[in-house]
């Protein structure tokens, strides 16, 4: 994959180039060696338990339907654990118990490790603007979908001796 989001070196302001470093070709500044390393941004997701039940959540910018786990990025100085209490507070004004971590996964499309927790909560459901709509579902009716935090969400199933039936998607 080709990174875009320089064209200029951030430090010196030189056109970059393209060139070996480290095992891959990236952009580089040739004049003073700044490297482009385009590593990939960590996410938090959280299979969030409530009442014995899953919350799967539809992002307001997606089509209807459409429902994974609450996501969000970690930030400065945050332990991802951390992070994902805040998404679940900010997201569903849920009051998170515990986050418990289900696993690390790749999300190549995005750029993104997805770092997997289960999180207990209580409380009363109110949505952020960031969501449109969620909906709980008993475990062993959920059909994770096979990439992403959907990996997680079948983690989590599988250590609770539950079926994993993942989803069809539709071809990209």
């Amino acid at each position: 994959m080709i990174d875009s989001a320089f064209k200029f070196c951030p430090d010196c302001a030189t056109a970059l180039t393209r060139r070996i470093a480290g095992d891959r070709e990236r952009s580089a500044c040739p004049a003073c060696g700044w490297v482009h390393w385009d590593n990939p941004t960590p996410v938090v997701a959280a299979v969030i338990e409530l009442d014995g039940q899953v919350l799967l959540a539809r992002n307001a910018a997606w089509p209807q339907g459409m429902f994974a786990l609450v996501t969000g990025f970690l930030e400065r100085d945050e332990s991802p654990a951390d992070a994902v209490m805040r998404e679940v507070r900010e997201e569903t004004s849920l009051e998170p118990l515990a986050a418990h971590l289900i696993g690390v996964y790749d999300f190549a499309r995005r750029n993104q490790v997805i770092i997997g927790y289960h999180v207990p909560a209580r409380g009363e459901v109110r949505l952020s603007e960031e969501l449109a709509e969620v909906k709980l579902i008993a475990p062993e009716k959920v059909r994770p979908w096979p990439v992403a935090t959907g990996l997680a969400m079948a983690d989590w199933l599988r250590a609770r001796d539950l079926p994993v039936h993942f989803l069809d998607l539709p071809s990209r």
